[in-house]
């Protein structure tokens, strides 16, 4: 299940969450939080529904499917992370990862400034995993980063907020990138610290690549995958979408979601 924004331009929030975990073997449902008018070149209006209506889609989607593993992404607004947060507090028994969405790489803020107490203090509680990058860890925690070992410092303040572990995505870390790696950090419960080395992929098709991160975990974790091996394994898928990735129109494209089955579709 994804809880998240719809992205018109079909790269990133909803529609890159369903097409990742079709692709990764599960069958996705959904909960819009928002609504965005984006394409390749940026967002250009955000509409969000009554939190009421966000709650029944939750509780309509929980009574109608078993759901194994969710995610959240844009949640916009303290009122829809309230109404979202009641729901799972009283009804998740499946691992929730946890993207903590606040402003688009054209540099549109999602998440209102009002809403961040909300998510620090409801979401993040019910979270198997968070997964920010630099901006968002350094909002969450409080804290500058430049090097692993403040990324390490990040992770466990994050960590102390609720959450059963945290991945600090390295792609807006100068620290974390080198020619041919990339680097992110894993903050396990006891708050030690992995460094996963991944390929670095150069590419300007980096649309919706956070979301398609944390909905590939989310996946693999409903699979019965345990944590550090869905991180892994995801961040296999997301490498391979990159070094496939694409411009459809004007502007950033996304990863190829269906990298890994183009091979069955011919030309």
């Amino acid at each position: 299940m994804t809880i998240a924004g719809s992205d018109s331009g079909g790269g990133a929030g909803i529609q890159a969450d369903l097409k990742t975990i079709a692709a990764n073997g599960g069958y996705g449902v959904s909960v819009i939080a928002a609504l965005t008018a984006q394409n390749g070149l940026g967002v250009t209006g955000i509409h969000a529904p009554p939190p009421d209506f966000v709650a029944l889609q939750l509780s309509t989607v929980l009574d109608g499917f078993p759901v194994r593993a969710a995610k959240t992404g844009m949640l916009f607004s303290a009122a829809i992370i309230e109404a979202v947060a009641e729901i799972l507090e009283a009804r998740k028994d499946f691992p929730l990862v946890v993207d903590p969405v606040s402003i688009s790489q054209s540099g549109h803020r999602l998440l209102e400034e009002s809403a961040i107490q909300a998510l620090m203090t409801r979401m993040l509680p019910l979270a198997a995993l968070v997964t920010p990058n630099r901006p968002e860890a350094e909002m969450l925690s409080g804290v500058e980063i430049a090097t692993a070992e403040d990324v390490a410092t990040a992770g466990r303040r994050i960590l102390s907020l609720g959450p059963e572990a945290v991945l600090i995505k390295g792609g807006h870390i100068t620290a974390a990138r080198e020619a041919e790696a990339l680097r992110d950090w894993l903050v396990l419960p006891e708050g030690e610290v992995h460094e996963l080395v991944h390929p670095h992929v150069t590419t300007q098709n980096l649309h919706g690549t956070g979301c398609t991160l944390s909905s590939a975990i989310a996946t693999f974790l409903g699979a019965g995958v345990e944590l550090p091996e869905a991180v892994r394994l995801a961040q296999e898928y997301l490498s391979a979408c990159l070094a496939a990735g694409y411009a459809p129109g004007e502007g950033a494209g996304p990863p190829d979601h269906m990298a890994a089955i183009r091979p069955l579709l011919g030309d």
